[in-house]
């Protein structure tokens, strides 16, 4: 049937008006109204009311952890202050949830990536008369996940923002953080699940800026509530570089081993004839800017052969006047 002449209605479960998409009252009154669960069952049918408004709710992963977490708690169940106060903060943006824009093909996505010590966050928006929401996403970490040092968690969150956002995604989009995840993401010489994931996004126009002030009040809950803790790189992380030349040519090779196992692998080839002690040095400096460009503050570097290490150290003296710019 069809309806002709009307300033909004509901339509796939949500309230169409001009102002864009709302959530659909009678859900949102169905969580409010709703009292503390007292057994699983009531738990599961919570998580499903929350599933159906997630596009609606900032970090509804982070915020709805202790209710999520009764689902795996099979012989024990406990209601405890934490799912209570979880349940209350839910409530309260159920009372006022935002008003989703409808996006507009000639302006640029935007997109803000949080992450917590298990949840990973994104929201899309738009800048059009002001910063207007489009979409919000979480999701929990998987155990394994949670282990990830912040870098790749940042990394793992834009990855999937494209996958769930993927429609969004074939238009240019500018990603706003502070984690210096292009730096990473940009380089050809990558390994692992960073090399899989910067392919995976290497369909994409993406850009990225520094995130800079943030206007919209639910834009506030967003990136307040899961802020990271500490920095992105705050621990010690151990460099190896290893140079050679021969007649065919020299380089060099970089290994970078941060303080929760992520490993980030370099191979160069030098276009310029050197000696092998010159490879070594020119080893040290790619490394030594590899490990500035991604923010690393405490390092300490093995170079091989140790004499390179004796030399920067003043321990031995540089007579070849080829190494002494170095």
């Amino acid at each position: 049937k069809c309806v002709f002449g009307v300033s909004g209605g509901k339509f796939l479960g949500f309230m169409l008006s001009a102002r864009g998409i709302e959530a659909n009252p009678d859900k949102c009154m169905a969580v409010i109204n709703m009292v503390s669960p007292r057994n699983l069952k009531e738990v599961q049918k919570l998580a499903g009311r929350l599933t159906a408004l997630s596009q609606f709710l900032p970090c509804l992963a982070e915020i709805a952890k202790p209710i999520v977490g009764l689902l795996r708690k099979v012989k024990k169940f406990e209601w405890s202050i934490e799912c209570e106060e979880a349940f209350r903060m839910l409530k309260e943006r159920l009372g006022s949830p935002p008003v989703l824009s409808k996006p507009h093909p000639q302006v640029d996505m935007i997109v803000y990536l949080c992450v917590s010590n298990e949840a990973i966050s994104a929201v899309l928006i738009q800048k059009v008369g002001g910063q207007q929401p489009i979409y919000f996403i979480s999701r929990m970490l998987q155990e394994a996940e949670t282990r990830y040092q912040l870098l790749e968690k940042v990394a793992l969150g834009l990855v999937h923002a494209a996958r769930r956002l993927r429609q969004y995604f074939r238009h240019r989009v500018v990603v706003r953080t502070d984690c210096p995840i292009t730096k990473v993401l940009r380089k050809p010489e990558l390994a692992g699940r960073m090399m899989a994931w910067s392919i995976e996004l290497s369909e994409f126009d993406i850009s990225f800026e520094a995130r800079g002030p943030v206007k919209s009040q639910f834009l506030a809950y967003f990136v307040n509530e899961l802020q990271p803790r500490g920095h992105f790189v705050s621990d010690l992380w151990t460099m190896h570089v290893d140079g050679s030349s021969n007649s065919q040519g020299s380089g060099a090779g970089i290994i970078l081993e941060g303080p929760t196992g992520l490993n980030l692998e370099q191979s160069l080839r030098f276009a310029f004839k050197a000696s092998n002690n010159q490879a070594e040095y020119e080893a040290l400096l790619a490394g030594l800017r590899l490990a500035q460009e991604i923010r690393v503050r405490r390092l300490i570097c093995w170079p091989d052969p140790k004499v390179v290490a004796e030399q920067v150290n003043d321990n031995f003296q540089v007579k070849d006047s080829n190494l002494l710019k170095y």
